[in-house]
C-alpha cells in the first residue's frame, strides 16, 4: 500500500505494486490554524498553496515552497522531505513539521513529535535501536543540510531532542502513513527583492556559492544557459543580466549592495540585476519554477530524462563536485541543462539517456553507479529533495556503510516488520533499472499519426510521453489547463492523466485495442480542446491535437457521435442557413432538433443574423472594383494587385460572419479609420477548425488546403483574424496539418485585431470607460493578449484583465450533450463570479464567440469585442491616428 498526494515526485515513491491511497481528493483541509503560535494542523492532501493561502491572510507562510507548490502537498512533502527555492532562511520540511499523527500498517494510530518516550512497543524498539548505535547515526547521517537519502536518524539522537516526527519525514511512506500534521509556520517579508548576479559559466557561479551565503539571502538559486534556451516565453529573459549562468538571490531591500559587493569579489560575475517590482520577479521565478519541465527537452528538441536529477554536495564543495560532474557527463556522451538550489549544494538535470536500445540502457546504469561514487566522494547523497525513489534506493549502499544501511533496514522493519507500505524504497531496493518507462523491450503498436508533432520527430509515442509527471496541470489557479481537472479533480480528467492513458495505448500492454480504446475515448471526453496546455504545460503537452488525432482514428469509417455532424461541420450547414435565417432560427429551437444533433437540451442555440457580413461587405463595396475583384471574385489562383497603399486581408470566419457580423463590421470601420484598405477573401473559406476539433482530419485538411490555395493568391499582405479559435487555426493549425511552404507562408502573416494596430503604431481615440476582458483559451495558447493589453492602454480604458481561465463552452464542447454541467462549472471557476461582482458600468470584453455566448447564457449582462468598443468612438467622430506610411 503507497500514500500518495500530488503524484509529483520524480524518483518513482508512489508507483509500487498494490494499492495506491490518493489524499489530494479528499484529506485535504486545514483542521486548526493559530497565528499566535504560528503553527497549523493539517490533513496530508492539502496542496501547498492552499495553506499558504490562509496563511498569508496572517502575514505568514509555510516555509519550504517546491516549484510544483500549486499541486504538490503536504503528505507529498513530508514523504520526501521537500525544501524549495527558501531552505537556506527557513529549513527542508522536517525542519517544519512540529507532529505527526500516524498509522502503521496494522492500524495503529499514534501521535509522534520530540522528546520520543518509550510509550509502546514500537517507540521502545526505536528508542533501543537508537541508543545502541549512537556513534553510527552521528557519523553518518545529518552531515550536511541536504542529505535527503536514507532516512534521517540524526533527528533520533539525544542532542537532538529524540524527535520522532521529522526522523519520520523523509520515509517516503515507507513507515507509517501520515493523517495530519501539525506544521510551524514563519513570518512572511511584506517587500522582498530578486537580486540576479551573472556569472561567465555555472563553474565560476558554483565557485561564487560559499562567499554569497555569508550574506545570508533568503535563496540562492542557480541555471544555466542551456535551460534559457527552451524557455517557452522569452521575455521572461529580457532581464537577465550578462554571463552564461545565474545565481537568484531573494533579499530584504537593505541586502542589495552587500551581495553585488560580495559578488564582484568572485571570480567570474560579469553583471547583476535587480528586480523590484513584482511582476518583474515573477517573470523571472517561472524560469526557475518551470525547470522540471523544460528540462525534459534538449535545445534541439530531443529527449532527457530524470534519474539523477537531484543530487547535493556540501555547498563548499559545489564547484569541485560540478566539475567532476561534468567531465563525468562528457565521458558518456551525456547532455543537460543544470539548475537547481545552489545555495545548498543541490543540483537539478535532466539527461539525455538512450533508454530505447539494450546498450543504452545498460550505460544509464553504470553511470548512475559512478555517479553515486562521486557524489560520495565529495561528501555528498543522491538526492538533495525528492526523495530516493526506486530511481535511486539501490545506490544508497554506495554513500551509506553496511551498518548505516542495516540501521535503516532495522528502522523499517520496526514500523512495518511484514514490509507492505511502499515495498522496494529506500531500504530492500528494486533495483533503478527495473520498470523503466522506455525500453528497447517494449514494442510499440505501429500508430501512424495524420498531424505533424515536429517537436518529437513525428512520433506519436514521444510526444505523449512529453509528459514526465510534474502535474502543473493539476493547479486550481494561475493558468488555462486543465479546465475538466478543476472540475472533477479526478486525475482521469488531467492532462497528465491523458497523456498518460495516450502513451499506454501507444504501447499496447495495458491498453491493447490501440486507435479503437474505449478508455482512452472516455478519458478524453472532457478534454474541451482548450489548447490551454500546449502553451502552460513546462514541457508543451498539446492535448487538443493529441484528441484530434485519436478521434480521427477512433471513428475512422465508423458513424461518429451526432454533435460530429451538427457541430463539426457548422461551416457548411451555417452557409446554407444563409438563405432563410428565420426559418432556421425558429426550427433550431425545436427540442427534437437539439436531440438529434447532439446537442444539450439546456443549452440555447445561437440565432443566425438576418444579413451576413459577407452580404453586408459586398453590398457596402460593389463601387470598388478592383477590392470586390480581390474580395470575391478571384476564382482561379491568379495573383491579385491591389492599388491602396496599405491594404488588409480581413479573415471573415464562420461565427461572426454569420452569428455577429457586427464584429467584422466594427473591424472595417476600425482598420479604414487607420489608413487600412479591408479586402476579404475570394469566394468562402474556412480555416477548418470546427472538423479539427472534431477529429475529422481528411475533412479538415481538404478544407485547408483549398484555404491556403485562395490565400496564397493574395500575397505579402497581413491577414488580420477576430476570432481568436479560427485566427489560431491559421496561424497554427494550418502548417501541422498541411505540412507545405504555401501554408507557412500564410500562417506567417495572420495577426489578432490588436496586433496588427499595435504593429502599425495605430493610436486609437480616446475612451472613457472602464471594462474588464477575458482572453479566449486558444489566444491565450497561440499568441496571447499583450496586443489587446496595450490597445485598450492607448485608448484610455481602464482594463482588468481577468485571470486566466477557460470559459467553459470552449467551441463545441459546451454545446454537446452530457457536457453542460463541467461546462458550467468551468466558467465558475472564475469568469462568472468576476462578472456578476462587476460594477455595472464596467464593459465585459470577450473576443472569443464561445466567451460572449457562455457569458450572453449564464449571466445577466452581454460581451462585447474590442473592435466594437473601439468602433463606437470611430463612428462618433471621434479622431484617431493612423499609422505612420
Amino acid at each position: 500500500m503507497t500514500a500518495r498526494g500530488g503524484g509529483t515526485s520524480t524518483s518513482g515513491q508512489a508507483i509500487s505494486d498494490g494499492v495506491i491511497l490518493d489524499f489530494s481528493r479528499h484529506y485535504n483541509k486545514v483542521l486548526k490554524f493559530d497565528p499566535d503560535t504560528k503553527t497549523a494542523v493539517v490533513e496530508p492532501g492539502i496542496v501547498l498553496d492552499d495553506l499558504q493561502t490562509v496563511a498569508n491572510g496572517h502575514c505568514l507562510a509555510f516555509g519550504p515552497d517546491p516549484s510544483t507548490h500549486g499541486r504538490c502537498t503536504i503528505g507529498g512533502m513530508i514523504g520526501n522531505n521537500a525544501c524549495g527555492s527558501h531552505s537556506l532562511a527557513w529549513g527542508r520540511t522536517s525542519d517544519n513539521v512540529r507532529e505527526l499523527e500516524v498509522m502503521t500498517y496494522d492500524g495503529t494510530i499514534m501521535t509522534v513529535g520530540p522528546n520520543l518516550e518509550p510509550a509502546n512497543e514500537t517507540l521502545a524498539a526505536v528508542h533501543t535501536l537508537v541508543m545502541d548505535n549512537p556513534a553510527t547515526i552521528r557519523t553518518e547521517f545529518g552531515r550536511f543540510p541536504r542529505q535527503v537519502s536514507g532516512y534521517a536518524l540524526e533527528h533520533l539522537l539525544p542532542e537532538n531532542g529524540f524527535d520522532l516526527a521529522r526522523a519520520l519525514v523523509g520515509t517516503e511512506g515507507t513507515c507509517v502513513v501520515v493523517l495530519s500534521a501539525t506544521l510551524k509556520l514563519v513570518s512572511r517579508l511584506k517587500t522582498r527583492e530578486l537580486l540576479v548576479l551573472g556569472y561567465s559559466d555555472t563553474f565560476a557561479a558554483a565557485n561564487a556559492v560559499p562567499a554569497l551565503i555569508q550574506r545570508k539571502p533568503m535563496t540562492l538559486e542557480g541555471l544555466d544557459r542551456e535551460l534559457t534556451k527552451m524557455v517557452t516565453r522569452p521575455a521572461a529573459l529580457e532581464n537577465l543580466p550578462d554571463g552564461n549562468a545565474w545565481l537568484f538571490a531573494e533579499i530584504t531591500p537593505d541586502q542589495s549592495d552587500g551581495l553585488i559587493a560580495a559578488a564582484k569579489e568572485t571570480e567570474g560575475f560579469v553583471g547583476a540585476y535587480l528586480a523590484q517590482d513584482p511582476a518583474d520577479q515573477r517573470a523571472l521565478w517561472s524560469i526557475r519554477e518551470d525547470g522540471a519541465g523544460l528540462a525534459t527537452r534538449l535545445p534541439d528538441r530531443s529527449e532527457a530524462w530524470p534519474g539523477w536529477e537531484d543530487a547535493a554536495v556540501p555547498p563548499a564543495n559545489l564547484g569541485a563536485y560540478l566539475r567532476e560532474f561534468t567531465d563525468l557527463l562528457r565521458r558518456y556522451g551525456l547532455r543537460g541543462a543544470v539548475y537547481g538550489h545552489f545555495g545548498e549544494g543541490c543540483l537539478h538535470v535532466r539527461l539525455s539517456f538512450d533508454f530505447s536500445t539494450t546498450d543504452g540502457t545498460a550505460a544509464f546504469r553504470r553511470f548512475l553507479t559512478d555517479a553515486a561514487r562521486l557524489v560520495a566522494k565529495h561528501g555528498g547523497s543522491p538526492s538533495g529533495e525528492h526523495g530516493d525513489g526506486q530511481a535511486r534506493s539501490d545506490l544508497l549502499g554506495l554513500v551509506y556503510s553496511p551498518q548505516a544501511m542495516a540501521l535503516m533496514a532495522r528502522f523499517k522493519a520496526i514500523w512495518d516488520p511484514e514490509g507492505l507500505l511502499n515495498p522496494g524504497m529506500v531500504v530492500h531496493a528494486r533495483p533503478s533499472d527495473q520498470d523503466l518507462r522506455v525500453s528497447p523491450a517494449r514494442v510499440p503498436l505501429p500508430l501512424t499519426p495524420v498531424l505533424r508533432y515536429p517537436g518529437d520527430g513525428d512520433d506519436f509515442a514521444k510526444a505523449t510521453r512529453r509528459c514526465v509527471g510534474v502535474g502543473k496541470c493539476r493547479t486550481m489557479s494561475g493558468s488555462v489547463m486543465c479546465p475538466s481537472y478543476r472540475v472533477t479533480r479526478d486525475e482521469r480528467d488531467s492532462t497528465r492523466g491523458r497523456a498518460r492513458l495516450l502513451y499506454e495505448m501507444t504501447q499496447g500492454e495495458v491498453i491493447t485495442d490501440g486507435w479503437r480504446s474505449t478508455e482512452v475515448r472516455d478519458a478524453l471526453d472532457l478534454c474541451l480542446s482548450c489548447k490551454g496546455c500546449s502553451s502552460d504545460c513546462p514541457v508543451g503537452v498539446d492535448m487538443a491535437s493529441y484528441k484530434s488525432e485519436f478521434l480521427h482514428h477512433h471513428y475512422r469509417r465508423r458513424l461518429r457521435p451526432m454533435s460530429h455532424y451538427s457541430m463539426g461541420w457548422l461551416p457548411l450547414w451555417s452557409r446554407k442557413a444563409a438563405r432563410a435565417p428565420r426559418l432556421v432560427n425558429a426550427v433550431t429551437r425545436s427540442a427534437l432538433v437539439k436531440r438529434l444533433g447532439g446537442i444539450a437540451p439546456e443549452r440555447a442555440i445561437p440565432q443566425y443574423a438576418r444579413e451576413t457580413f459577407r452580404q453586408w461587405f459586398r453590398a457596402r463595396h460593389t463601387h470598388d472594383g478592383n477590392a470586390v475583384r480581390a474580395s470575391f471574385g478571384a476564382s482561379d489562383a491568379a495573383k491579385v494587385t491591389f492599388t491602396a497603399h496599405r491594404p488588409v486581408l480581413l479573415w471573415v470566419d464562420s461565427f461572426n460572419n454569420h452569428f455577429s457580423p457586427q464584429v467584422l463590421q466594427a473591424a472595417v470601420e476600425v482598420l479604414e479609420s487607420a489608413g487600412f484598405e479591408v479586402i476579404v477573401p475570394p469566394g468562402t473559406q474556412c480555416c477548418g477548425l470546427t472538423w479539427l476539433t472534431t477529429g475529422q482530419l481528411g475533412v479538415a485538411r481538404r478544407v485547408m488546403a483549398r484555404t491556403v490555395r485562395a490565400l496564397d493568391a493574395i500575397p505579402d499582405i497581413p491577414i488580420v483574424g477576430l476570432e481568436p479559435s479560427c485566427t489560431a487555426a491559421l496561424h497554427s493549425d494550418l502548417p501541422r496539418v498541411l505540412d507545405t511552404e504555401a501554408a507557412r507562408r500564410s500562417a506567417s502573416r495572420v495577426r489578432t485585431f490588436a496586433q496588427l494596430l499595435i504593429e502599425a503604431d495605430y493610436e486609437p481615440p480616446k475612451l472613457d470607460a472602464r471594462s474588464m476582458s477575458q482572453t479566449h483559451c486558444h489566444q491565450h495558447a497561440d499568441t496571447g493578449s499583450a496586443a489587446d493589453v496595450e490597445l485598450l492602454r492607448r485608448a484610455g480604458v481602464d482594463n482588468t484583465e481577468l485571470p486566466a481561465s477557460c470559459c467553459g463552452l470552449a467551441g463545441n464542447f459546451g454545446f454537446e450533450r452530457g457536457h453542460y454541467d463541467v461546462s458550467v462549472a468551468a466558467a465558475e471557476q472564475v469568469l462568472l463570479p468576476r462578472i456578476r461582482a462587476a460594477r455595472d458600468d464596467t464593459l465585459v470584453l470577450a473576443d472569443g464567440f464561445s466567451c460572449r455566448t457562455q457569458i450572453t447564457q449564464l449571466t445577466n449582462r452581454s460581451a462585447h469585442h474590442l473592435a466594437e468598443l473601439l468602433a463606437e468612438r470611430v463612428q462618433s467622430g471621434a479622431t484617431s491616428h493612423p499609422p505612420a506610411d
